[in-house]
C-alpha cells in the first residue's frame, strides 16, 4: 500500500492526450526508420523510439518532471 502511493506520487500523469498521440506516432516513425539507418544510429533511433511509445502510453516522462512541465488540460488532471 506504501509503494502503491509512493509510486502515485512520484509518477504523477504530466502527459496530455495530443502529447501522448504525437509521442506514439513519433515512437513508431522511429523504430521503423530503425530498420532502414546503418551503424549505431539505428540502434539509437530504436531506443528513442521505445522510450516514446512507452512515455506516451503510460501518460508520464521524468523529464517533463524534472523542468515542471505539464502538458495536461484541466479535464485530464481531474480523471
Amino acid at each position: 500500500q506504501l509503494l502503491k502511493i509512493h509510486i502515485d506520487v512520484i509518477m504523477k500523469k504530466n502527459v496530455g492526450r495530443a502529447d501522448q498521440f504525437i509521442r506514439i506516432l513519433l515512437g513508431l516513425v522511429l523504430i521503423v526508420l530503425s530498420f532502414f539507418v546503418p551503424t549505431v544510429w539505428d540502434i539509437i533511433m530504436l531506443i528513442l523510439g521505445i522510450l516514446m511509445i512507452l512515455t506516451g502510453t503510460i501518460s508520464y516522462c521524468p523529464v517533463y518532471l524534472l523542468f515542471k512541465i505539464n502538458t495536461r488540460g484541466k479535464k485530464e488532471k481531474q480523471e
